[in-house]
């Protein structure tokens, strides 16, 4: 019996993947969801312009973890945490690439 919830993952990572490197941006899969084959820690999924990355995906998200139209980012941190920046996948690449450039 297959497991739906892994292959949906590994479905996410390659897409990461395959939409950073149509971007312009460097990027891999790490074999089997596991940074190690990689040389990096084991909760890397995949590596984007040198960020590691770990892809989680979910049926739905709280609306209030989404930016809104008129805003660029989504800062989000909890009570005496750290702060935590959301944002969409093509202003990341955006950001890399001009990261890049400098």
């Amino acid at each position: 019996m297959p497991n739906r919830s892994k292959q949906k993952g590994c479905r996410y990572e390659a897409e990461l993947v395959s939409r950073a490197t149509n971007s312009g941006l460097p990027a891999k899969r790490a074999w089997g969801s596991n940074g190690a084959a990689l040389g990096l820690h084991p909760e890397v999924d995949c590596v984007i312009a040198g960020y590691k990355v770990q892809a989680k995906r979910r049926k739905s998200l709280p609306q209030w973890m989404r930016p809104s139209d008129e805003v660029d980012v989504q800062a989000v941190r909890e009570d005496h945490g750290e702060t935590f920046i959301i944002m969409s996948e093509w202003d990341f690449h955006d950001l890399l690439k001009a990261a890049q450039k400098e």
